[in-house]
């Protein structure tokens, strides 16, 4: 089954060239239709499309769905069948709306209940998300912060070449794009304070990552091969995983970050599947000193995908700054050694799991993916186009995640990741 849309196919939809949605992506969300129903969804330009509509049609009806696979408040049961299926449904999408289909374009009637504006959409989480982990697995990243908090000689610990080091964390607080976040309270102790002291943090961070979002895997305790495991995932969303680091320097000896991450996190709303991503392949860095443990060697060429990413900040009333460009291929460990590594002690994987990158930096100061290596630390504060500095994430600045992947005349893009920092909520002891 064909799984990459030729790039010449056009829709009868509208499309501006600079879109991040042409029918070559097709990418999956959820959300409220104007009838106040809470469907599945997918999007051509500025055009959403009522999948649950398409299904009770019986346009799928080849595909293999599950019953009402898509009358449902996220993408999960749609999750949970095989990447055959998944294609089957995108390939369906494509042909519907495709500029050759002139009995569809002409059907107007039926058009008018399934097509509606994004502006009139109340866009929302596409997964219930049941398990969350964070790898750490941009080697520039860890490479800074160990040289920043350790030893600049030794800033890898000895394990991180040897396998994805990553923790299991929280999936209540993960959002979706437009959230507003309120500062976090938490224990701080500077190295000059005799004890802790409590109160909002004061080096509130954005963390530049792409998560992935999974199928189901084993139940039997099987692990899933590096090789197979892109077959379990579905695809690909921004992911701005929120830092106190404050909190976090004096909490996470001995076990890592805990209150210092579990106040917030957002994702993109729209999923971008690994098919729509297959043109913009790129080799991800060579693994040779020293050389990965059988299970994680990889033999696949184009293991990393080329997806250019961009972070702003926009300041309440002004306008906004860019102050990172990098690029997801930068990542030393791949999407499928993260999963394979990940099972290899029968963790059992659902679908609707999210998997994320860890913060993406690249080699230079402007393709650092977090404002702790872009300041370095508060020390070297940054000026953004209103004439004020940043050291960290003030009160009322909005974060911006893009992320798209560009080759000749396909752009493949996700839109936008946007949350807004808020002050603190009081405190009071009960």
């Amino acid at each position: 089954m064909k799984y990459v849309i030729d790039s010449k196919l056009e829709s009868f939809l509208p499309v501006s060239q600079q879109s991040d949605f042409p029918i070559q992506n097709i990418p999956f969300g959820a959300g409220t239709w104007p009838s106040g129903e809470k469907v599945c969804l997918t999007r051509i330009g500025d055009t959403v499309i009522n999948l649950s509509l398409i299904e009770k049609n019986d346009f799928f009806q080849h595909c293999g769905l599950k019953k009402h696979t898509f009358n449902q408040n996220t993408l999960n049961t749609f999750l949970s069948h095989k990447k055959p299926i998944w294609r089957a449904v995108r390939n369906t999408i494509a042909e519907i709306f495709s500029k050759g289909n002139k009995e569809f374009e002409k059907n107007i009637d039926f058009r008018k209940k399934i097509e509606c504006h994004i502006s009139k959409i109340s866009i929302e989480m596409p997964i219930n998300i049941g398990d969350y982990t964070d790898f750490y697995a941009s080697k520039e990243h860890a490479t800074n912060v160990g040289s920043m908090f350790r030893d600049p000689k030794n800033a890898l610990l000895p394990n991180w070449s040897h396998l994805p080091v990553g923790y299991h964390g929280r999936s209540s607080t993960i959002f979706s794009t437009g959230k507003e976040i309120h500062r976090p309270n938490g224990q701080k102790k500077k190295p000059s304070d005799d004890f802790p002291f409590f109160g909002p943090s004061e080096k509130i961070d954005f963390e530049l990552e792409v998560g992935f979002i999974t199928g189901s895997g084993p139940r039997n305790g099987d692990c899933i091969s590096v090789e197979s495991a892109e077959d379990s995932i579905f695809g690909l969303v921004l992911l701005n995983d929120w830092s106190a680091r404050d909190i976090q320097q004096w909490e996470y000896v001995p076990l890592g970050p805990f209150l210092a991450k579990n106040f917030a996190s957002c994702i993109s709303p729209w999923v971008v599947t690994l098919d729509a991503l297959e043109p913009f392949r790129s080799n991800r860095p060579v693994q040779n000193d020293p050389n990965p443990l059988p299970y994680l060697q990889q033999s696949r060429i184009g293991a990393n995908f080329n997806i250019e990413l961009q972070v702003g900040i926009k300041p309440e009333g002004s306008e906004e700054t860019i102050i990172c460009e990098s690029n997801f291929k930068y990542m030393y460990w791949s999407i499928a050694q993260q999963l394979a590594h990940h099972s290899i002690n029968g963790c059992i994987i659902n679908s609707g799991d999210l998997m994320g990158s860890g913060t993406i930096s690249g080699p230079s100061k402007g393709s650092y993916g977090s404002m702790l290596e872009i300041s370095w630390n508060g020390k070297e504060p940054i000026h953004l186009s209103d004439g004020t500095k940043r050291s960290f994430i003030e009160d009322n600045d909005t974060v911006i995640l893009r992320g798209s992947a560009i080759k000749e005349n396909l752009k493949i893009g996700f839109g936008e990741c946007a949350s807004k920092i808020i002050p603190s909520k009081s405190w009071k002891t009960r």
